[in-house]
C-alpha cells in the first residue's frame, strides 16, 4: 500500500491531526533548567548543576541529588514532580530578575559613557568656536 505524494503509506498512518501538540514535562523541565541556570553564567556545566541543586533542594520536600539535576539537564529523567517544576519556574523568575538588574546596570553605564562622549564633543566644538571668534 506504499505510494508516493500526499497519500497515506499504510492504514496506520493517521498523521498528527489527532495528536495533542505540546511539550513533555521532561523536555519542559530540561529547557527551564538550562534557562534558569545557564552555563555561560557559571562558567561550566558542573557549576550550573551545583547551583541548581542548591536552589531546588531547598524548595522540594524529597531528597534532591546532583544526579537528579544531571538527569533533568540531559533530559533523561523519567518523570518530573510538581514540586520540582515549581522550583524550576521560581528559578527562572529569579534568573530573569537577576538578568534584568544586570542589563539595567549595563544600560546605566552605557548612558554615562554616551553622556561623557557628548560632553567632550560639545566642549571641543565650543573651544573651536571660541578660537575662531578670537582670531
Amino acid at each position: 500500500m506504499a505510494t508516493n505524494g500526499n497519500k497515506r503509506l499504510s492504514n496506520n498512518d493517521k498523521g498528527n491531526q489527532d495528536r495533542k501538540k505540546g511539550m513533555s514535562d521532561v523536555c519542559l523541565a530540561q529547557n527551564l533548567m538550562r534557562d534558569a541556570f545557564p552555563a555561560r553564567r557559571y562558567g561550566k556545566v558542573e557549576a550550573s548543576f551545583f547551583e541548581a541543586h542548591r536552589f531546588i533542594s531547598r524548595r522540594v520536600s524529597k531528597e534532591f541529588t546532583l544526579r537528579r539535576v544531571r538527569s533533568i539537564w540531559e533530559g533523561t529523567a523519567r518523570r518530573i514532580d510538581s514540586e520540582e517544576m515549581d522550583a524550576l519556574r521560581a528559578a527562572l523568575v529569579e534568573e530573569s530578575k537577576r538578568e534584568q538588574r544586570e542589563i539595567t546596570a549595563r544600560l546605566a553605564t552605557l548612558d554615562e559613557k554616551i553622556a561623557a562622549f557628548e560632553a567632550a564633543a560639545h566642549r571641543e566644538a565650543l573651544a573651536r568656536s571660541v578660537a575662531q571668534v578670537g582670531r
